[in-house]
This record gives C-alpha cells, sequence and structure tokens, in this order.
C-alpha cells in the first residue's frame, strides 16, 4: 500500500489534499467526490489539522428561537445543531418553545477552571508532603513563573492530593475566551521546571499529567470542582402551559424524574440527564469546539420540583463545560458563521456562549422528557427519524 503523500514546504493547499485523496481512492476504489468539495482555502488549516485530505459535511439545522436570561447572554438566539440523527432538531425546538412561552430560560455561570495536574514521586511519604508544603509556601512564585508563559492563563490555585510517595498538583486556571488546554499545559510545564530545579529531596520521578486533571473523561473531582465552565440552566413553567405544548403534566414530568434519579442510580451513570450529550455534541461540532470534550462537558444533573401553585421548576447543572469562542476550531469559515449567528465570536464572549449550551441543554432534556411522559417518543422517531434508502439492509418483520 502506497504512503499518503506530504508536502513538507506546505502541506495545506489544493494540490496536497487532492495527491493524498488520490492515493486513497486508487488503494480502496472509492471515489471521494464528497470529500473534495469545500468551499475554503485550505491554507487556514494551519494547527487545526495535518495530512488535510478534504470536509467531512455534516447536516445542519437550526433551532429556537431560545430566549435567554442570562448575566451574558440576553435575548432570544437561533441555536446550530450539526447531527445526523432524526427528530433532533425538533425536539430541541420544542422544547425551545415551551421555555421561551414560560418566560425563558436563567442561565448562569458559577464557576470557570481548567486544570493540568502533573504527578511528583519521591521517595517516600514525608518527602511527598514536605514538598507539598513547599509549593504552599511557594505559590506566589510559582503562580509568576506560570503566568510568563500566557498573556490570558491566569493561575487561580492549586489542588494537592497524595497516595503512598506521590503527590498530584492540580492547576486551576482561568483561560481568557479560550478552551486552554494547550495554554494550561505550557504554563503547568514552566512551573513545574522551577521547581524540580529547587531540587526538593526525595523527588525519583515526574510527569506533566497524572490524568487527574481528567483530559477528556469524565470525573467525579470534576461533578465536585469544575472544569471548563459550570454552569446553571433554569425554568419554571406553568402546568397549563405543560399540558398544551407537552401533551403531559407538571406531575407526570416530575414523577418521571424520580423514577430516572433511581434508574441513574442503579445504572452507575455519571448523569441523571436523559441526553446532554445530544445538544453539547450537536453545537459543538456546530462551533468549532473540541469534540472529545463532549466526554466531560455532557455528564451533569438534572432537579426538578413541584411549587405549590401547581408549576414545575426544573434545572441542569453541567459542572465541566469546555468550551472557547477564540482559537481552536472557532475560526474556521462555517464554525465562525454559527459562533456568529449566536454573537458569541470572539473575545469576551465564552460565558454567553457557555449560557447558550446550558439553555439548550435544558430544553432539549425537557422535551425529550415529555416525549416519554407522553407516550409521544416512538411515535416521534417514526415520523422524523427513519431513513432507509433503498438500498439498505430492510428489517426484518
Amino acid at each position: 500500500m502506497h504512503q499518503l503523500p506530504r508536502d513538507h514546504s506546505d502541506d495545506c493547499t489544493h494540490g496536497a489534499a487532492a495527491a493524498r485523496r488520490q492515493v486513497v481512492s486508487a488503494e480502496t476504489g472509492t471515489q471521494l467526490d464528497h470529500i473534495a468539495g469545500f468551499s475554503f482555502d485550505p491554507g487556514i488549516l494551519h494547527g487545526n489539522i495535518e495530512g488535510f485530505s478534504g470536509v467531512a459535511q455534516v447536516p445542519l439545522g437550526f433551532a429556537g428561537p431560545l430566549l435567554v436570561h442570562g448575566e451574558h447572554a440576553r435575548g432570544e438566539y437561533f441555536v446550530p445543531l450539526a447531527t445526523t440523527e432524526g427528530t433532533l432538531v425538533a425536539s430541541y425546538n420544542r422544547g425551545m418553545r415551551l421555555t421561551r412561552e414560560a418566560g425563558g430560560i436563567t442561565a448562569t455561570v458559577i464557576d470557570d477552571a481548567m486544570q493540568r495536574a502533573p504527578v511528583f514521586v519521591f521517595q517516600d511519604a514525608r518527602d511527598a508532603r514536605d514538598f507539598g508544603n513547599s509549593v504552599e509556601e511557594n505559590f506566589a512564585t510559582i503562580k509568576a513563573k506560570a503566568e510568563e508563559t500566557s498573556r490570558f492563563g491566569r493561575l487561580r490555585d492549586i489542588e494537592q492530593y497524595a497516595l503512598g510517595p506521590m503527590r498530584w498538583l492540580r492547576f486551576n486556571f482561568t483561560t481568557g475566551d479560550a478552551a486552554g488546554q494547550n495554554m494550561v499545559t505550557k504554563a503547568v510545564h514552566e512551573a513545574c521546571q522551577w521547581m524540580i530545579d529547587q531540587h526538593p529531596p526525595g523527588l525519583k520521578d515526574f510527569a506533566l499529567t497524572g490524568n487527574l486533571d481528567t483530559d477528556k473523561k469524565h470525573s467525579s473531582i470534576n461533578n465536585l470542582h469544575t472544569r471548563g465552565k459550570r454552569v446553571v440552566a433554569e425554568v419554571t413553567l406553568p402546568a397549563g402551559l405543560i399540558e398544551v405544548v407537552m401533551h403531559t403534566s407538571a406531575e407526570q414530568l416530575y414523577r418521571l424524574r424520580q423514577l430516572s434519579n433511581m434508574g441513574s442510580l442503579l445504572g452507575g451513570a455519571v448523569s441523571n440527564g436523559a441526553h446532554y450529550a445530544n445538544g453539547i455534541a450537536a453545537m459543538f461540532i456546530a462551533c468549532g469546539q473540541d469534540v472529545a470534550n463532549v466526554a466531560e462537558s455532557s455528564a451533569g444533573f438534572s432537579f426538578g420540583e413541584l411549587r405549590d401553585d401547581g408549576s414545575y421548576y426544573c434545572s441542569v447543572t453541567i459542572p465541566s463545560l469546555v468550551v472557547a469562542t477564540v482559537g481552536g476550531g472557532t475560526s474556521l469559515p462555517t464554525q465562525r458563521e454559527c459562533l456568529e449567528v449566536l454573537g458569541c465570536y470572539g473575545p469576551e464572549r465564552v460565558r454567553a456562549f457557555a449560557e447558550i449550551v446550558a439553555a439548550t441543554v435544558l430544553s432539549g432534556e425537557l422535551s425529550l422528557g415529555s416525549a416519554i411522559a407522553a407516550d409521544e417518543w416512538v411515535s416521534s422517531h417514526e415520523a422524523h427519524g427513519r431513513n432507509r434508502p433503498a438500498d439498505s439492509p430492510q428489517p426484518i418483520p
């Protein structure tokens, strides 16, 4: 099998992409006409991808308007959702109608931190403890060293975790409007080099990450603390509106919430929600986010209660929403357009984006929960989610 060609002078060009497609086509016998069709200059992709060969086109729809009362996002928004799952856009659209007619969703970012967690290994636990004490004593110097590497990263604090002769340091940074993983990695590397240069007694080994930062994976530590943005979206729904729009009742939604809580507990799930990942993944793809961060971003907590007036209060809390409005894929053409639709492209917009994502998640939770409570879940998918081309295998009756 032939090797894929590389152009060491400039590998992000139409010619380089075409050469790679030609090799793949010749080796596999597959025509790559659609992969070859894109509207932007590949020269903008430096830093986003290696071996660029074309595009994967994902269908995109808009749901909304979504009415948000945030501290940063205020007003109505058409939300871009990139997905291949039928019923998804329709479902989120229905939830947005419900929450809009109820007066809108209140969204609040309550914490902000991005981590890297190096591990230091010592001769014994006493040396590890003493090292931890020295980290506390020298925090101001460590902070200054870390912040030399970035205009935007600010070291907030350092958590410490001990196990045997090991000491994990979980550095918590604010990173402006960037998601900040690379920014934080560079800053922590600089700080750790300074600490190692002080020759702490008993130090045997060191790794820049000991996996306690839980990058691109869910963890209990994120539930208790924060990774990215910790954001809450909440709404109170009048009983009559639930019946008209969702064909169910506040009592049925509350009962389903309790059943879902028990099922999540029994299954050992990381979230008691219905499908946070659906809305988050669709928005991440549309808006140029690091899609792998859906792993931690889609875990969260749904809460509901019946009010004395018969209304239903519900909220979602997302403890580790990793989002950005600068850097990464946010400036690519279609992704930038989607962020601009939300008024969330560029500096000083990341908290607004986080509020809109959380409000979207809440709308989706209410819509799917209502469909289950009203026994309309199957009929909705039958109406909107069936895609069986003539050349695909048919189900057995």
